[in-house]
């Protein structure tokens, strides 16, 4: 069976140095807030230049405290696309505010900047571009308009650590950037994770105080927060992973040019890499009218796939009740119907795209 990502081969690559470093955590028994988690934050500031990253509990939770951080709340109106994972609307709604929807491009399931504009009222607040699938979103007309209309911009990196667009690292943009260490991600721990990285020390700062419970000292707490901090042993893990982690995303890349080389059906539209940017493919996703069909046949010779995603986010049942906009999302709902993501990881060998491809090739 080829599956969707082996964790296996990452950590048996990996296994003296992942197990080191979680001995000396429970040897010292630092478990929150530790050193680990202090120098991670001090290394992903460094690899994206920039001054602060706060480590907390998960992506979900970056976006969610930044967010928050950034003032947003009841009644506030968040622009952000339907073609993503729940998490990125979900917060906005959690702090009572509206997620309105702007429809994507389809080469790159990424927000269209030019549909931006028209969906910004007098209550609009943020931005969040999502870099989906690894791709970065066309940042240099959403920053024209955000400071246009001075409205914050929370990147949503989840599946980009280490995405570039014109030379810049994706999450050091905006006001925020915000990853995730979810296990199948291209930095990854093996449990929940998350952290945001800001210019700004003031948001920083914030951050800081909401992730603890809303308490710079113990026991004196001057707003309400939440139990979000990054897992020592979490922090401990992905610190050896970040040392690879150049070394994945250029497999990642490498990888997707082999699915190019050896995928030949007309039917099939294969992933783009626009210009100035740098896909890390933390999915390697594929469209086709014949998708159902190829599914199976993916499956009966034992080769993982997946629909990312099925649903988008403006006919979800949550969202639906809520009557929030669905209106004008036709390109998100047909890369919905047709969107496939092949298996894709750092790991995964010449000869396994090769048979996927040509198992993709002979689908009926």
């Amino acid at each position: 069976m080829i599956p969707m990502v082996d964790l296996q081969r990452q950590y048996k690559l990996l296994k003296t140095d992942i197990d080191a470093a979680i001995q000396d955590v429970l040897g010292s028994t630092q478990f929150i807030l530790g050193p680990n988690v202090a120098e991670l934050e001090k290394e992903i500031a460094a690899y994206h230049g920039i001054p602060h990253a706060v480590g907390v509990a998960s992506g979900t939770d970056a976006l969610l405290l930044s967010l928050r951080a950034c003032g947003i709340g009841p009644g506030d109106e968040v622009i952000t696309t339907p073609f993503t994972f729940i998490a990125t609307a979900e917060v906005i709604s959690l702090l009572s505010a509206i997620p309105v929807f702007v429809d994507i491009q389809p080469e790159t399931f990424n927000i269209n900047p030019s549909k931006l504009e028209e969906k910004i009222t007098g209550k609009t607040k943020a931005v969040i571009p999502v870099h989906l699938f690894g791709h970065p979103a066309d940042m240099d007309p959403i920053v024209k308009i955000a400071r246009k209309y001075n409205i914050k911009i929370i990147e949503d990196c989840a599946q980009a650590f280490g995405a570039t667009y014109n030379g810049k690292k994706v999450g050091t943009i905006g006001d925020c950037g915000c990853f995730s260490f979810f296990p199948s991600k291209n930095l990854a721990g093996y449990g929940d994770g998350g952290m945001i990285i800001t210019r700004n020390e003031d948001l920083a700062a914030k951050v800081r105080l909401l992730r603890n419970h809303g308490s710079a000292i113990k026991y004196h707490h001057s707003t309400l927060g939440y139990n979000s901090r990054l897992d020592e042993i979490q922090a401990a893990i992905v610190r050896v992973k970040m040392k690879k982690i150049e070394e994945f995303n250029d497999r990642r890349r490498i990888n997707a040019d082999l699915y190019r080389k050896f995928i030949k059906r007309n039917d099939v539209l294969l992933p783009v890499e626009m210009s100035d940017c740098k896909h890390v493919y933390h999915q390697f996703t594929i469209r086709s009218k014949n998708r159902d069909s190829i599914i199976n046949t993916l499956k009966t010779n034992n080769i993982s796939s997946a629909v990312y995603y099925p649903v988008p986010l403006h006919k979800q049942d949550v969202f639906v009740r809520q009557n929030i906009s669905g209106h004008n999302l036709i390109n998100s709902e047909i890369c919905a119907g047709e969107v496939l993501s092949l298996p894709m990881f750092p790991e995964l060998e010449k000869e396994e795209i090769q048979y996927i491809s040509n198992v993709i090739n002979h689908a009926s």
